[in-house]
């Protein structure tokens, strides 16, 4: 039997003399508000939040690009420096934030420089201020819409819904299979453009618009979600070789898709790369400017259906890893999605503590907690790298009693009782043997893509100058936790950064900038697509991404 390392037993009993408390931080202007615990830096606190901050250093506190304002005194702090040890608010200024600067690349600010075609065509009618356009993100399992005001590039109202179409399949794969009739693909296009006109509705009674004032949209989705949306053949898709119908741009009439805007406006859908590597892997590699960094980056997309881009503007490679909808709570004896009441965060302190969304008590795991808690069972010896559980309900006499009370049988397997109710002292929140199964083939499917496209680029682990996780779901994910369980590279923790939600960004860039159009169609060409599962190691490089080690 594995043995945690010999300093295992003295550093819980220095842990176990702290009290991790817990405290509120309020983000302004966002009006954000999150509770974390006591040590934690405002900038993962700002991860937490949803607010992505510029981190050029990685987090060292030596470029200074994170910097915010406490909140009433003025007092200027590194977010990656700052510890939370009270309540605070915080005022995040526009130069601190991530993407503030692509916005400002482009002259949205000054307006003499916007470029959208459906600007300067309708600028004189609609008057400066009045021409509105709509970013949209149609992820498989969630679907976020920006309202933009194209005279100055603000962002005037965010919203963002599940996805209807998971009532047809948690996954592309499922729906593919759905929508093999016309009836079934109609039904399909249906919800989704229902959807995204409740959004738009949604928006713009909260900026107090018309709906009528909105002239562009900008549409990114993967390929499956594409098709869909344009209502375009999806039935290749699910068989071999896994060809798009299309992997064009379209410029659609609004009137021709049923989307509640302008009528003489115009729906703009960016390109796909491929059959399973849709257009919010284009727009991802837009917003983070793939076609212009020398270095060597990996921006892992993480999601039911995962996406890869590895390389440098001399050399781009993309591929798709279906991971599977655990690390978004399918299939987790108490797993869920980013929900009120849901485990965000695990952290080690002599007993387990919790950071949890919203003001529930604990009540379900999502994915960022997932991996805390593999991770900190695997620091504690409980879990070894195969990731069978050690320990049995009654056993772990090495354990201290903080950790060895939480280990329990539950239907027949080996169980960790993360929270219990505060009324019965029952486990209500536990992570079974069969989580942590389902928790290694989503990690691995995502590994092994990852490990098969730096063979192609002849790299290894100490190659990559930098990993960028997009999506929202890579936004809540801490570093530390992802490469201890061996779901990234095992790389310095200063070269991975959250990136947010870039495809939303990207569809904004695209919704603004003519020129960056243009960049998007080049990077769609450049990037070649690896069907991963084809490659003949894939197997063994699988087998090998099963195991929980950095």
């Amino acid at each position: 039997m594995n043995r945690p390392d010999a300093g295992y037993e003295a550093k819980i009993v220095l842990c176990a003399k702290m009290s991790m408390k817990h405290f509120r931080v309020v983000f302004k202007p966002d009006g954000r508000e999150i509770s974390i615990h006591e040590g934690a830096t405002l900038l993962e606190a700002a991860r937490q939040a949803g607010i992505i901050l510029a981190t050029a250093c990685g987090g060292k506190g030596t470029c200074g690009k994170c910097a915010l304002r406490l909140h009433p005194s003025g007092q200027q702090v590194l977010a990656c420096q700052h510890q939370v040890q009270d309540d605070l608010a915080v005022v995040v200024p526009p130069e601190s934030r991530f993407y503030e600067h692509k916005i400002l690349d482009h002259g949205i600010a000054a307006g003499a420089q916007i470029h959208p075609t459906v600007y300067r065509k309708y600028q004189a009618g609609a008057g400066i201020g009045k021409i509105l356009g709509v970013a949209v993100d149609i992820g498989t399992t969630t679907v976020v819409a920006k309202l933009l005001n194209l005279a100055s590039g603000q962002c005037l109202a965010t919203k963002a819904v599940l996805n209807p179409q998971t009532r047809f399949g948690d996954d592309v794969v499922s729906r593919i299979s759905y929508a093999q009739s016309e009836e079934h693909l109609a039904e399909l296009h249906n919800v989704i453009i229902e959807c995204i006109n409740t959004l738009i509705d949604r928006l713009c009674r909260q900026a107090g618009v018309p709906a009528s004032s909105i002239y562009e949209a900008s549409i990114v989705g993967n390929t499956t979600m594409n098709h869909i949306f344009l209502r375009l053949p999806v039935e290749q898709l699910g068989r071999a070789p896994y060809r798009a119908w299309s992997v064009e741009a379209h410029d659609v009439p609004p009137l021709q898709l049923g989307i509640a805007m302008n009528p003489a406006g115009n729906v703009h859908c960016a390109e796909n790369i491929a059959g399973f590597v849709g257009a919010d892997t284009t727009a991802v590699a837009l917003a983070v400017d793939m076609d212009s960094i020398d270095d060597r980056v990996l921006v892992v997309d993480i999601g039911t259906n995962g996406e890869i881009v590895l390389g440098t503007r001399a050399q781009l490679y993309a591929a798709s890893c279906a991971a599977g909808p655990a690390l978004e709570g399918a299939r987790i004896k108490h797993g869920s999605r980013a929900a009120d009441g849901a485990v965000e965060a695990v952290v080690f302190n002599g007993d387990i503590t919790l950071d949890t969304i919203g003001t529930s008590p604990p009540r379900s795991i999502c994915g960022s907690g997932l991996i805390d808690a593999v991770a900190v069972l695997l620091d504690l010896g409980i879990v070894d790298a195969t990731g069978r559980f050690l320990y049995r309900q009654g056993g772990g006499a090495s354990l201290l009693e903080p950790i060895a009370s939480r280990i329990r049988e539950h239907q027949g397997q080996p169980a960790f009782c993360l929270a219990r109710s505060g009324q019965t002292s029952l486990p209500d929140v536990i992570l079974t043997q069969r989580d942590i199964r389902e928790v290694q083939l989503a990690k691995a499917a995502i590994r092994a893509g990852i490990r098969i496209l730096m063979d192609k680029l002849g790299m290894t682990d100490r190659d990559i100058d930098r990993v960028l996780l997009a999506g929202a779901f890579g936004n809540y994910i801490r570093p530390s936790s992802a490469v201890r369980i061996g779901l990234l590279p095992n790389v310095p923790l200063d070269r991975i950064q959250s990136v947010g939600n870039a495809a939303a960004t990207g569809a904004e860039i695209l919704l603004i900038s003519e020129e960056c159009r243009e960049r998007a169609a080049r990077l769609a060409r450049k990037i070649q697509y690896i069907e991963i599962a084809h490659e003949k190691n894939f197997n063994d490089v699988f087998a090998d991404a099963m195991f929980l080690s950095p």
